[in-house]
């Protein structure tokens, strides 16, 4: 019996009698004896201290791919204990997904803030090692990080003066909307003063404070005092007298403020307080710009960060960061917006789940106590936030007439749209139906679509014109009549990115080719 004899034999030994065995087959070698000579000469190759293999099924094979994403975490966090992946259906993950997004979470870091942030710092820092009043304002469009920025800067300031051996100054910190009324503000002034002296009936916070500041110097070892006025605009009044005393008060030869009002008015201070500039005490003005596309970007994935899984595709945060800055550089509406398409998500899988539930796989039928079982490895596809979901709760967010008119147009007809955004990218202003065919064709011809002819062109022009979409000239020749946006471009992209991003994956869901490849976000 070669077989049995060449079972310990070297694995050369054991590729001959494998020859033979092939030779011999048809004499009575079967195939179970093949199969235990390459075994056997497998096993020779080993180590003798390798350890047999354990299989694992499909499901868990994908779950600990090396290149998955789950295990992509696990290496950049190395240390912390992370789940493989995330899964919607998990009530504690779903909850601090959405605490991670929500806008009342103050994140451990202000990031892209950091140039204001010094600013605002070195100015607090010069007051207090100078002993010396000041005032600054604070200004810029809602969500661009003020107050968050200014609660980071009280800290830093206690820390730096104790660091520093100073003493750190007293912090009265405000929103000015929850006032009963704008005189108040002085009131909460005097009493951070520590002032024993009781106040006679006839004299006002603010005159006590203006006599206080004014003829008696500060007792040796006093604060200074920090006041953040967040909201500032709440204090305009019809005389202006309130918001113009508040700011004077940082004038007084003795005076021990530092005042720092914040508000969305950029020109608030030439506004409002002229007479300050006339008295060269004009406040310093530190201005928070809307955030860009690349800083929303960063913020959210800082934010993200804390989480021990992968919740949202890349082009998806691409395209909410993209819309988001377009429109406005308001963070808090990004991260709505950010929570508006993971509940999308959990909708979706709370409906399929449903589904599931009613149907069979392979002829067998899945009751409600199998079903969770099919719920504990999600798949990394399903259990993400697409470009879908996000598109859907762009959609939402910033709905307007224009956009639900443009995305229910016919789909020659969006394409011209597409075509007019591409060729006014250059600068031009307007141009020619036939120069504007040209284009057309062309992105026909990426997107695999048959373009109309000439004489239906013009026609869906005039059409466009009708609905105030397009601006038509007047001209003998259809090919020459002058054409003008009407909408705003911004409108007819965002619009458009939602209707390629859905037939996008439409395509790619129905083994449709007509859209794949085809980028989702091409006009931006």
């Amino acid at each position: 019996m070669p077989a049995i004899a060449d079972r310990n034999s070297s694995p050369f030994k054991g590729m001959s009698a494998a020859k033979s065995c092939e030779v011999v087959g048809s004499n009575g070698c079967y195939t179970p004896q093949k199969r235990r000579l390459r075994s056997n000469t497998a096993a020779v190759n080993e180590s003798p201290v390798s350890t047999p293999m354990k299989l694992k099924s499909p499901r868990r094979r994908l779950v600990s791919s090396p290149s998955s994403p789950a295990n992509q975490i696990k290496e950049d966090l190395s240390g912390k204990p992370v789940k493989k992946c995330w899964n919607p259906r998990d009530v504690e993950q779903m909850r601090a997904v959405k605490e991670a997004l929500h806008v009342s979470t103050a994140p451990s870091t202000v990031v892209c803030r950091e140039d204001e942030q010094k600013k605002v710092l070195d100015f607090c820092k010069t007051c207090v090692q100078q002993e010396k009043a000041g005032s600054l304002y604070v200004c810029g469009c809602p969500g661009t990080g003020k107050s968050l920025s200014m609660e980071k800067v009280k800290q830093q300031v206690i820390d730096w003066a104790t660091m520093e051996g100073l003493q750190p100054p007293e912090i009265l910190a405000m929103n000015c909307t929850s006032l009963a009324n704008t005189s108040v503000i002085f009131s909460k002034i005097l009493g951070m003063n520590q002032s024993k002296k009781k106040i006679t009936g006839s004299t006002s916070p603010l005159q006590y404070l203006q006599n206080l500041y004014s003829n008696k110097q500060a007792p040796l070892g006093s604060k200074m005092l920090l006041i953040i006025a967040d909201e500032l605009d709440y204090l305009i009044t019809r005389d202006r007298a309130v918001l113009h005393d508040l700011f004077m008060l940082t004038t007084f030869p003795f005076s021990r403020c530092i005042l720092i009002g914040i508000a969305n008015s950029i020109d608030l201070a030439d506004r409002f307080l002229p007479r300050l500039q006339s008295l060269n005490c004009k406040p310093m003005v530190v201005t928070f710009r809307a955030y860009s596309k690349d800083q929303i970007l960063s913020i959210l994935q800082e934010r993200l960060l804390v989480l021990p899984c992968i919740v949202f595709h890349q082009q998806a945060l691409e395209l909410c960061a993209r819309k988001v800055a377009a429109a406005s550089g308001d963070m808090r509406k990004a991260l709505s917006v950010c929570r508006s398409a993971v509940e999308i998500l959990e909708a979706e899988l709370r409906e399929s789940a449903s589904n599931l539930s009613l149907t069979s796989v392979e002829g067998e039928f899945i009751s409600p106590q199998t079903l969770p079982a099919l719920e504990i490895y999600p798949s990394q596809e399903n259990s993400t936030v697409r470009i879908d979901h996000m598109a859907l709760a762009l959609s939402k967010t910033f709905r307007s007439p224009i956009v639900d008119t443009i995305q229910s147009l016919p789909q020659h007809q969006q394409i011209i749209l597409c075509s007019a955004v591409k060729h006014f990218r250059g600068g031009k202003k307007d141009t020619t139906i036939g120069e504007l065919n040209k284009s057309y064709i062309d992105i026909c011809k990426s997107a695999l679509i048959p373009a109309v002819g000439i004489l239906e062109f013009s026609s869906m022009c005039r059409v466009l014109n009708d609905q105030g979409l397009f601006k038509l000239g007047q001209s003998r020749d259809d090919k020459f009549k002058r054409v003008t946006l009407k909408v705003d471009e911004a409108d007819i992209s965002f619009a458009l990115q939602l209707w390629l991003s859905s037939m996008f994956l439409q395509g790619k869901s129905t083994g449709n080719h007509l859209f794949e490849g085809y980028d989702p976000i091409y006009f931006e």
